[in-house]
Order: C-alpha cells, then structure tokens, then sequence
C-alpha cells in the first residue's frame, strides 16, 4: 500500500506539469482558451447553484454544480487543445502519420510506404474496411504516387477493398482533423483473420522504409532520389 501511494504522489506532479505543458501550447494557438474554460466552468457551477436555491437545497446541488463544472471545463480544454494541435500540424510533412498512429484499436498502420524527392508521402492504414492508403503533399503529385501503390496491392490481393484520399483543405481532400473519424466511418468488410493474412502479405511485400534507409527530418535539398526509387 505504502509503494502504490508513492507511486501516485510520484505521478500526480508528472500530471500537473503535463497538463500546464499542454495548457502553454494551447494558449499559443488559442489566446482565449483560458477565459472560455474559466467561462464555461463558473456559468455551469453558477446554473446549478442557481436551481439549488430555488429548490432549497443549496449545499447539494452547489457540489454537483462544481463536479459537472470541472468536467465541462475539462472537456472543453480537451476539445480547443486537439483544436490547436492539429492547426499548428496542417501542412506539415508526416503531420498524417501522427494522426494515424492515434486511430486506435484495430488498425495497423505503416508510415511513408511511398514517397518522391517532393516530400510528397503516401501513409497506409490496415483493418476491417480493408486496406486505407492516406497521401498528403502535393495533390497533382501525389496522385501518381497513390496509383502506384493501389495498382501494386491490386496484384497481390485483388479481393480486398481498398480506399484512398489525400489529407488536405482543398475540394474532395480530407482536413486532418477529421483522418481519424474518415477512417472510422468507412464499412467493416474484413474479419480479423483476413486483417492478419493481409497484414501478413504487405509484410511480405515489404515497402519503403524498410527498403530503404530514410532520414529523419526534412530531405536535403541537394539529395536526388533515381528512377529506381533508392537514395544515394
């Protein structure tokens, strides 16, 4: 008993500063985010405590005013801080991947299974709606790429589905804050026996980064990639 209260003191301050950390970048993207929060929190307390006194109980309904108000402000700190996470993500390079690898239970996904010396990066998602491929750079550009790899999976697997879009704020492209729920929302096709065959047969394949050795953070400008798809 002794270890696991130390191991909650020890974890409360980790917490804390977890949260002013994140609270520090909202406010960067969202100056107002600490008013609205403080707003929403003393409207819901007062609402309640309001019906208290009308309906003489006070005490009681003030405790479950301040309970509901905290879980209000919580949830509206929540929702404005993925709000400003994904504004300072939109258009950065891998900004997709980060995404993906929050979509959650049931999804396999792979980063940068294609990319040209453009930086233009084609990402792939695994689960029940089949195979997902999630492109994001240039739209021109990275429609070749996208072709490429739906006509390589069309080889090696011809009966599963497989969906594609290109992450953007352009017409018919998708804005990034809404990758995860686009996937979600697609038709469950596959078993989970089919997901690990075909989990099992792009493994097999194999792709770009296993392929090839990337480095981390933007391409050098002088650096060219060939014909045949390895760097030099």
């Amino acid at each position: 008993m002794a270890r696991k209260s130390n191991a909650e003191t020890a974890a409360n301050p980790g917490r804390l500063k977890q949260i002013a950390l994140t609270y520090k970048m909202t406010r960067k993207a969202d100056p107002k985010v600490g008013l609205i929060v403080a707003g929403v929190g003393i409207v819901t307390f007062g609402v309640f405590l309001a019906i208290g006194f009308l309906i003489g109980h006070p005490v009681y309904l003030g405790i479950l005013g301040f309970l509901v108000a905290f879980l209000a402000m919580a949830i509206v700190f929540g929702r404005r801080a993925e709000r400003a996470a994904f504004g300072q993500m939109e258009g950065q390079p891998g900004a997709a991947a980060a995404v993906l690898d929050n979509v959650g239970r049931g999804w396999t996904t792979t980063p940068a299974v294609a990319m040209n010396r453009n930086q233009d990066i084609v990402h792939r998602a695994v689960g029940k709606a089949g195979v997902v491929l999630i492109a994001e750079g240039n739209p021109n550009r990275v429609k070749t790429l996208l072709a490429a790899e739906k006509k390589k999976l069309a080889r090696i697997m011809p009966d599963i589905p497989v969906h594609d879009f290109i992450v953007g704020t352009g017409e018919g492209e998708v804005p990034l804050k809404k990758v995860r729920t686009t996937l979600l929302k697609l038709p469950r096709v596959l078993t989970g026996p089919q997901i690990t065959q075909v989990n099992d047969k792009l493994r097999a394949m194999g792709d770009l980064m296993s392929n090839m050795p990337v480095p981390k953070g933007p391409m050098p400008k002088g650096m060219r990639m060939p014909r045949g798809g390895k760097m030099r």
